[in-house]
């Protein structure tokens, strides 16, 4: 068996999940120094720095001017991708841009009384970074998932960093994704030095305000330590799933979707919920002769060994309030009637409705972001969106008698905290009419 199979109850849910590692996965350790190291030389020595760990890490030797992925690079990729994926490809993208474009925020002025006015204006990013990993596939739906959202939002420059293969080239598949997505710049650097080059900024790869996109744990551990010198989407761990499923769940579904998610990392999690042993054992059966016809087997036979299991448990109201204090990254539910248990659901990153909706639908071209928030952030983070690439700007207009009508309440809240020189600040400008008055009286 290569899953666990597991009779739960609303007692020991919890810790047997955190047993099977879904919390706390990247411990950071001594990354966070090496991480540092890399991070700090190229702030002093940048793109020599960037080239340097280039040929380190990926064993690719980067000329001076080279990291920069030319227009007739990409056009030849382009024109090299399979015309059927191009489509399917071109229609995803379609479906993620009108999604998004849904999320479109506009300013606003207030009248707060007679002569003063409050509101908030809304303008894009300058320039937003996105990372697409190499690893062991090219991710074209990741290219989509971050450059669109930045476009619709209306960011004039979005720069793509990926990392080499071994003859310097980028994947073609990467370059295609690019293009239809809208990509300004894409730079051939990864790993923790393109997150370094893209928050410090070298001669070659421009300085961005935010970085978008997945990564290893040195990829992720660079993003952490760079946040706040420019914004990133949010802190990543490996990716999860949680299914619930009742009798009417169709155990092959549910153990397909189980492996989709198992297959990204070792430590990517599966994890089903279901209220009938006879489901259990099925889906358990059907994991194992899947994971025989798979093709990724040593990161499947770690992930399923380790974070993946079948847990039986009394009832689905037990498994949806499992699912709240989980908060996963991806939620199935693959139960009869599963409106009867959305509204009871408060924190996940994307809930897939039915048994006609597997997690890969929102990953690749339904049009939600699959940039989700993972180890229980969906309680408090949300999927990237279109308003992420948007930065707010307060805005107040109080002319002299809007002021006039309201300085002494403000300047006795200033006082009330200690802050004189606040206070001051607003009764300053009605010193001369009060002291007239003060003459006159």
């Amino acid at each position: 068996m290569k899953c666990k199979f597991i009779r739960a109850d609303s007692e020991n849910l919890i810790s047997i999940c955190e047993e099977l590692g879904m919390r706390g996965k990247m411990a950071l350790g001594p990354i966070m120094d090496t991480v540092a190291g890399v991070l700090e030389n190229i702030r002093l020595r940048g793109d020599d720095a960037v080239r340097e760990y280039t040929k380190k890490f990926d064993k690719v030797e980067i000329a001076p001017g080279g990291f920069r992925v030319t227009q007739e690079e990409i056009d030849r990729a382009y024109a090299s991708v399979d015309p059927d994926l191009l489509r399917i490809m071109t229609q995803a993208a379609e479906n993620i841009r009108i999604f998004h474009e849904r999320q479109l925020e506009s300013g606003y002025m207030l009248e707060n009384g007679p002569g003063a006015k409050v509101g908030m204006r809304v303008r894009p990013l300058s320039v937003a970074g996105v990372y697409v990993p190499g690893g062991t596939a090219p991710l074209p739906s990741t290219v989509m998932m971050d450059v669109i959202p930045a476009k619709v939002a209306g960011v004039p420059r979005v720069v793509l960093c990926t990392p080499p293969r071994a003859d310097a080239s980028v994947d073609p598949v990467i370059l295609a994704a690019a293009r239809i997505a809208g990509a300004d710049e894409i730079y051939r650097v990864g790993g923790a030095q393109a997150i370094g080059a893209m928050a410090c900024g070298t001669l070659e790869i421009p300085r961005v305000d935010k970085i978008c996109g997945p990564g290893n744990i040195y990829v992720n551990t660079a993003k952490r330590l760079v946040y706040g010198q420019v914004d990133i989407d949010m802190f990543a761990g490996p990716s999860e799933i949680l299914i619930l499923a009742d009798e009417s769940a169709d155990p092959e579904f549910v153990a397909a979707d189980m492996l989709s998610q198992a297959e990204h990392d070792k430590l990517a999690s599966a994890i089903t919920l279901t209220t009938s042993e006879k489901l259990a054992k099925e889906i358990l059966a059907a994991v194992d002769r899947r994971f025989e016809q798979s093709d990724r087997k040593e990161i499947l036979e770690a992930s399923l060994r380790d974070y993946c299991a079948v847990l039986l448990v009394d009832d689905l109201e037990t498994a949806v309030a499992f699912s709240d204090e989980l908060a996963p990254e991806h939620l199935e539910l693959c139960v009869k009637d599963p409106d009867e248990y959305i509204p009871m659901i408060r924190n996940a990153g994307a809930i897939f409705v039915g048994n006609y909706t597997p997690e890969p639908l929102g990953d690749y071209y339904a049009g939600p972001n699959h940039t989700l928030p993972t180890s229980g952030t969906a309680r408090f983070f949300s999927p990237l969106s279109t308003g992420d690439f948007l930065k707010k700007t307060s805005i107040l207009r109080y002319d002299k008698q809007a002021l006039f009508e309201c300085y002494k309440d403000v300047a006795a809240f200033a006082d009330a905290e200690g802050l004189s020189a606040h206070a001051q600040a607003v009764r300053v400008r009605f010193e001369k009419e009060e002291n007239e008055k003060v003459r006159e009286g």
